[in-house]
């Protein structure tokens, strides 16, 4: 049997029926109380089992939220559609091992701050590195220029000869050049760009000479095209 209308109260039949707030109605007559505006299913409000539109929709002085029937189907509702997404998305993510993280503006600032903390202790490192080969330096004695033997300065008695050329003081012999600092010599397999004053530029094929190893990390080098010096990564470059 066939339901009747909750406005109009006539038989209701299934092409034009709306089920809807327990209970049935005509399409036609599923209207607003207030405006009589035509309503659907997804602009209609309901308020004690009658439609509204929102302009209309009264406004309750209380906020405890009855669990009518219309409530729970509807937090039910809401539940099930959550469960879908949530499961959508866990199929779309399973198997993948990484998760990606949104570069946000804090986590750029963090990695600007851990950035500037490496280049501070880098130049730490560096100084004291240089500091310490400066004093192994100065500890290493030099060699002095010999002086020449006494015996080389022989004045010819005057008796023997008054008209005698002075015999030539010897020429002192040349200070012994200080040992070479030129160290293994490097060829650029990529190019690399300075990004700090005591950094050096270089391209592909650029050999690096007098090249001291500072860390695993970085070198301190002269470029041959260039003759410029200074710090340069260590794997930008391989030994010939």
């Amino acid at each position: 049997m066939n339901p009747l209308c909750s406005r109009c109260n006539l038989v209701v039949y299934p092409t034009e029926k709306i089920n809807c707030l327990d209970k049935y109605w005509h399409s036609r007559c599923f209207r607003c109380e207030t405006c009589n505006m035509s309503l659907n299913m997804k602009n209609y409000k309901g308020f004690a089992k009658r439609p509204y539109c929102s302009a209309h929709y009264p406004k309750a002085n209380f906020t405890c939220v009855a669990d009518t029937p219309e409530n729970i189907r509807l937090k039910q509702q809401s539940k099930m559609q959550s469960q879908v997404l949530y499961k959508e998305d866990f199929e779309k993510n399973k198997g993948k091992a990484f998760t990606v993280v949104t570069d946000t503006p804090e986590l750029q600032r963090l990695k600007k701050s851990q950035d500037q903390i490496s280049n501070i202790k880098y130049h730490e490192e560096f100084e004291k590195s240089k500091g310490s080969h400066v004093h192994e330096e100065s500890k290493t004695p030099h060699p002095q220029p010999s002086s020449p033997a006494p015996a080389a300065y022989q004045p010819v008695a005057a008796s023997q000869n008054y008209h005698y050329d002075p015999t030539p003081e010897p020429v002192r012999p040349a200070a012994a050049a200080p040992p070479s600092s030129a160290g293994k010599r490097y060829r650029a397999v990529y190019d690399y760009a300075a990004a700090d004053e005591d950094e050096v530029s270089f391209i592909d094929g650029d050999v690096i000479v007098d090249v001291q190893q500072i860390d695993e990390g970085w070198m301190y080098g002269r470029v041959e095209r260039t003759n410029q010096q200074g710090m340069l990564p260590a794997n930008y470059v391989e030994a010939i």
